[in-house]
């Protein structure tokens, strides 16, 4: 089909052709025009990337055919194409380019004489410059291999252009966008983006270009694409505000990567300044953007910041003096030129048959281009001369191997074979026009050499592109010199998430690596990386900011806190008035009250109210195995002494006046020596008990760390304190519980004996108030269990209520009797001794006297009885 379409094809005169004949001629395609509108195939003359390109080869040419060391006696021509920026166009130009190549067979064709035709044979073209955008070169290249004829690009970089296997013919003096892309990925990651969209022209140049981008940063890792647009080939109205509006669906993600067209960036730029977001975007532009000043014409403000991307290149001086010099009389040979006068200088040429526009000026012929027009090279100008001198490097080797001492061109290079001259192009190694190396690998591509701009407008003397670092296979950038939107010299942010604070870690959103949100490691965790958080050991709670673990703090019930003074202070009173009695008792030792009220059981007793109070200071010192020790054995032991020597009286009391009632014989074990072995009996129950656990349990301490462990680490604690549970505490005063509830039966048993018999009704008010006190206790101890102030409450809870029974058993028991003795004399003084036998008929007469108050009869009787029973 094609060499169909190349038969069938239209004349000639319908294509547009810039012609220099030379013995050898070269092929050039150049986007002279821009793309014209539907159904136009060329739009309005492009001056920098068309004329300013063109002119450059035509220079090349020029400098070649008078360089006596390079192809001697041998002139370079020139067929020049104009591709208007269209791809499907420019493959119908660059057909010219291999007619000559095709048979056609014309015998059957005559002239009206019957004389064949003489059909002049079209030029050989032997390799072509061009073209520009990689999908015109892509088009072009398909062709070209057909007939192999070397192309040669001065700015083509889609890396699908270094398949061999498709595009052999194919070689460029740039490099291909796989480095660029390399290079853009290197900046983006050296300004801290993690999170990028990417704008691409609908196209070869644009699709393969960020591909590429993905591709590479997809590898590196780190780097989240949000959007990837693609602009199109014709986009509709409002396409370009709606490509902005999808943009700011991701907003985080400031950061665009573009590789476009000189249009569709500056309609995007366009897009972007009427959705007001104008310092909003971070564009990151491709070589086609580079430093050129057309696609942020009027549109600085929104381009402020852009880093941009170019092949390393220099301006070239001899152009410069060459093209400035072009006039309209000089410069013929290019048949655009007059074209980009008229649109260079604002005028207006008169031409035969055409009509002169009232709205320009007329063009005089005598401006000067630099002097009455801005002028400044064009950025691949360098290439395109590059490009003309590989070819020219490459006929030149081909010539000294097969024309050695010939001159012009021999036999053996008419016509020139396309694929041995494509191995001398591959090999040509020499300086290019800006001094640098110029030369191929294996996919016939140009190494990777970029510049790298921000376009600035604040803070500088010079606004516009300023170059900010190099990128030869890996990248220096210059971050001091980088200026943002207002002059800010810090680089903006482009990520989807930010870090997380100290103490929190990345909930990572599926699929988009980039992107998470940071939770706080709460509790008892600290942060073991950044994706996980861990729980402290028991023993520690995580430090401040949550990076790790530290030491719980250890506390211990402290003699200043509020907690222990009071129940010290009663301590010390309860110590106080004990000792008091105790030495009281002994200095009145003989004393009746003393001997009436049992000397040898009060002892007994009183010894236990002092160890009640004794034990508080216990509870309260700094727990060790000595202290744990002696609470064990003391907790219960107070208590037990107490209630044992009143359990034996009381239960001494029931007895005798149940024995009363029967019979006028004693009943057995009341004299003191059997009262205190009884008493000593219970005691030692106790004792037995607390030396078991002893041998079980040796005493020792430990840190609980559970007591005080509230939602809040900081209030954390560890409790120092003895290895004894709530439990074991009941177990411990329990023996000691019953003695005090028998000796409260016992002491309800006993309260109708006779009112001034010995100490019954004394003992029964001090068990009924003993009883009050601890059920008071039971639910006040055990109801803090959870407390965070659990340890403080309970131990002064406990000694409190221990301290108010040995107070109760002490006010109840002592107090009067030491108070008689001391403040009331007289009354200490020894009554009637009366036997058993009396005394059983008192407690008979006060029965018949009850019995007669309920019949109705008064009858007193007064019964003294003997206290010193």
């Amino acid at each position: 089909m094609l060499f169909n379409q190349l038969l069938d094809m239209p004349p000639l005169t319908t294509v547009l052709i810039n012609k220099l004949f030379g013995d050898i001629t070269l092929g050039g395609l150049f986007p002279v025009h821009s793309r014209g509108p539907a159904g136009v195939p060329c739009g309005e003359i492009k001056r920098e990337k068309g004329i300013h390109r063109m002119e450059a080869m035509l220079y090349a040419l020029d400098q070649i055919n008078s360089d006596p060391d390079l192809l001697p006696n041998i002139t370079l021509g020139a067929r020049i194409l104009d591709t208007c920026s269209r791809d499907t166009y420019a493959l119908e130009q660059s057909l010219t380019f291999v007619q000559a190549l095709i048979q056609k067979d014309n015998s059957d064709v005559r002239c009206s004489n019957g004389e064949p035709p003489i059909i002049p044979k079209p030029e050989r073209v032997v390799g072509v410059i061009g073209a520009s955008g990689s999908s015109v070169s892509i088009m072009v290249a398909n062709v070209l291999r057909l007939f192999a004829i070397p192309q040669i690009s001065y700015a083509s970089t889609a890396p699908e252009l270094s398949d061999k296997s498709r595009y052999e013919f194919f070689s460029r003096v740039v490099p291909p966008d796989s480095y660029q892309a390399q290079a853009m990925v290197d900046i983006v990651k050296a300004m801290g983006w993690n999170y990028v969209s990417t704008l691409a022209s609908e196209g070869n140049y644009g699709e393969s270009g960020v591909d590429a981008f993905l591709q590479i940063s997809r590898e590196a890792g780190g780097l989240c694409i949000a959007q990837s647009i693609k602009i199109p080939r014709e986009p509709k109205p409002g396409g370009f505000d709606k490509i902005i509006k999808r943009l700011m669906e991701t907003s985080n993600a400031r950061g665009v990567i573009i590789f476009a067209n000189e249009d569709d960036i500056r309609r995007v730029l366009e897009a972007a300044k009427r959705a007001n977001l104008t310092g909003h975007f971070l564009f990151v532009g491709s070589d086609s953007w580079g430093a050129k000043s057309s696609p942020i014409l009027d549109q600085e403000d929104v381009a402020e910041g852009a880093v941009t991307i170019l092949p390393k290149r220099a301006s070239i001086d001899g152009f410069d003096n060459y093209f400035t010099s072009r006039s309209l009389e000089n410069n013929r040979r290019n048949i655009w030129f007059a074209e980009y006068w008229e649109d260079d200088f604002k005028c207006k040429l008169t031409r035969a048959g055409i009509k002169y526009d009232l709205g320009r000026r007329k063009c005089t012929g005598e401006e000067r281009i630099a002097q009455e027009s801005q002028y400044e090279q064009e950025g691949k100008v360098q290439f395109v001369i590059d490009a003309v001198y590989v070819m020219a490097h490459a006929l030149h080797s081909m010539h000294l191997d097969l024309c050695p001492g010939s001159m012009g061109v021999c036999e053996k290079m008419d016509p020139v074979e396309g694929s041995k001259l494509l191995q001398y192009i591959r090999s040509v190694n020499f300086n290019g026009s800006a001094g640098t190396g110029v030369m191929f690998n294996e996919n016939g591509d140009a190494p990777g050499r970029y510049d790298i701009f921000q376009f600035q407008l604040s803070n500088t003397t010079n606004p516009g592109y300023r170059c900010i670092g190099q990128w030869t296979n890996y990248l220096r950038l210059n971050a001091e010199e980088m200026q943002w939107s207002g002059g800010d010299s810090a680089v903006p942010d482009s990520v989807c998430s930010f870090p997380c604070e100290l103490g929190e870690r990345k909930k990572m959103v599926k699929g988009v690596p980039c992107c998470w949100h940071c939770e706080l490691c709460d509790g008892y965790q600290y942060q073991l990386d950044e994706l996980n958080c861990d729980m402290c050991p028991f023993d520690m709670r995580p430090m401040p900011n949550r990076t790790g673990c530290r030491s719980t703090p250890i506390i211990k019930l402290e003699w200043s806190s509020p907690w222990a003074i009071i129940p010290v202070f009663l301590a010390v009173l309860g110590i106080l008035a004990t000792s008091g009695c105790i030495i009281t008792f002994i200095r009145f030792n003989n004393s009746p009250i003393v001997r009436a009220s049992g000397r040898e059981l009060s002892y007994v007793l009183l010894t236990g109210i002092f160890l009640i109070y004794l034990i508080t200071f216990l509870m309260i010192a700094e727990p060790s195995a000595p202290v744990c020790a002696f609470r064990r054995l003391l907790l219960g032991l107070g208590m037990c002494i107490t209630y044992s020597a009143m359990l034996t009286k009381t239960n001494r009391i029931y007895r005798i006046f149940e024995q009363g009632k029967k019979a006028v014989t004693p009943p057995p074990f009341i004299s003191p020596a059997s009262q205190l072995i009884i008493t000593f009996i219970l005691i030692g129950v106790q004792l037995l008990g607390v030396f078991i656990w002893f041998g079980v349990v040796p005493p020792h301490t430990i840190i609980d760390y559970e007591e005080q462990h509230p939602p809040n680490p900081e209030f954390a604690r560890g409790v120092l304190k003895c290895d004894m549970s709530d439990l074991a505490l009941v177990l411990c005063l329990s023996y000691s519980i019953v003695l005090m509830v028998t000796c409260t039966v016992y002491a309800i048993k006993s309260r109708g004996v006779p009112e001034t018999f010995n100490e019954a009704k004394p003992i029964g008010f001090t068990m009924y108030t003993t009883c009050i006190v601890w059920l008071a206790f039971v639910p006040i101890f055990f109801g803090t269990a959870q407390s965070t102030e659990k340890m403080f409450i309970q131990t002064t809870t406990l000694t409190v209520s221990m301290s108010l029974s040995a107070t109760v058993s002490l006010g109840m028991l002592y107090i009067p009797k030491v108070y008689v003795i001391i403040f009331l004399p007289e009354q200490n003084v020894q009554k009637r001794k009366r036997s058993f036998k009396a005394v059983a008929s008192a407690v008979t007469t006060q029965l018949s006297q009850k019995e007669d108050k309920q019949n109705g009869e008064s009858k007193s009787s007064a019964i003294v009885p003997d206290r010193s029973q």
